[in-house]
């Protein structure tokens, strides 16, 4: 297995550990927001999603798509960042889904 395959992998086994931690904290969605959501032009979508919504709907769907047709993967992530910022405050700690941030990002960061 190449270096590439194994980041890869890696990346993969993070994305499901996201989603772990998404549905442990009862904000896994059936139901994606409506259309309109998606076209923002701000960053994760903080004028028409929550930052949890934006994590399912836009980051998990898109790198699966990247993932599962071998397109690269982005090479900078800073989103441990913004779920600090999206918990602050809220009963639920989003420790868990805070720490696999940080796997992630430093996966696709090289850090």
């Amino acid at each position: 297995m190449t270096d590439g395959n194994s980041k890869v992998s890696r990346v993969a086994d993070s994305l499901l550990q996201i989603e772990v931690e998404l549905r442990q904290l009862d904000v896994w969605e059936e139901e994606a927001p409506p259309r309109e959501a998606f076209q923002s032009d701000k960053p994760f979508c903080v004028d028409t999603m929550e930052f949890t919504q934006w994590l399912q709907f836009v980051f998990v769907e898109r790198m699966k798509i990247l993932i599962e047709n071998g397109h690269p993967l982005p090479e900078v992530s800073g989103m441990a960042p913004m779920a600090e910022e999206h918990f602050r405050g809220r009963p639920e700690s989003g420790h868990g889904l805070i720490r696999e941030l940080q796997v992630m990002d430093r996966l696709l960061s090289d850090r």
